[in-house]
């Protein structure tokens, strides 16, 4: 038996704003601090053993990640990967979530936001916000940086990633622990538990709690929940 914990990094600065974030590298608010805080103690209070941690390039997601470590005394190294990146949100990126909701409608704009494969439409290259810009991905090639994704295209990288990296960890018996976001944690979900396309826009990733998933052999889920339960949503 082994365990994963998968946890959405704590709240961010433009979590609180309510702004479309994907690819823009936006730290965490004060309350992303505690809420990180409170996740590496429930995590120490389970004592679990953990052999590996993942996360993201971003840094709300490593930071989490560093507070945690923190809090249950670990100084292990951990793996960047930039396919454990959030979601990008094209034309969306740095926009208030209401206003634009105002703006395009709220079924153009659920469809942008929660559908399985419709992208918002891409941003320019010369934005401020433009992933091309930013040296954080210096060192990825050019079809590694997107203009825009759907869901489905969070999961075409995200999940390959988890299949050749950490489920052979999984099926060794190691335990893992992965910090991310909500939509590559999401894309991650939709494998490990078999989620339709239809679905999978219902699946809510609250920020801050850890999600403990026991496994057998890296694929036989044997029990899942969320530590905080105050906080809990359905999985």
């Amino acid at each position: 038996m082994s365990k994963l914990v998968l946890i959405r990094h704590g709240q961010s600065i433009w979590n609180s704003e309510n702004r479309f974030t994907g690819w823009v590298d936006v730290d965490l608010s004060e309350k992303g601090v505690k809420e990180a805080e409170t996740a590496g103690l429930l995590l120490k209070s389970e004592n679990i053993l953990f052999d590996f941690y993942y996360t993201s390039l971003l840094k709300r997601a490593y930071r989490t990640l560093e507070i945690i470590l923190q809090k249950i005394g670990e100084k292990r190294k951990f793996t960047k990967a930039w396919e454990l990146n959030e979601r990008h949100y094209g034309s969306l990126t740095g926009f208030n979530k209401d206003e634009m909701r105002k703006k395009l409608g709220e079924k153009q704009f659920k469809l942008y936001r929660r559908s399985w494969d419709i992208p918002p439409p891409e941003l320019d290259e010369n934005s401020e916000f433009s992933s091309y810009k930013d040296p954080l991905f210096k060192d990825l090639k050019v079809n590694q940086i997107p203009k825009t994704e759907s869901l489905k295209n969070t999961f075409e990288r995200a999940v390959p990633f988890y299949l050749n990296n950490i489920q052979p960890l999984l099926k060794n018996k190691k335990n893992v622990l992965i910090s991310a976001h909500g939509n590559s944690l999401r894309a991650i979900c939709k494998k490990i538990f078999s989620i339709s396309d239809k679905d999978i826009n219902s699946l809510e990733i609250p920020t801050g709690n850890p999600m403990l998933i026991e496994t057998e052999n890296g694929t036989d889920i044997k029990e899942k929940k969320y530590l905080d339960l105050n906080r809990a949503k359905k999985i």
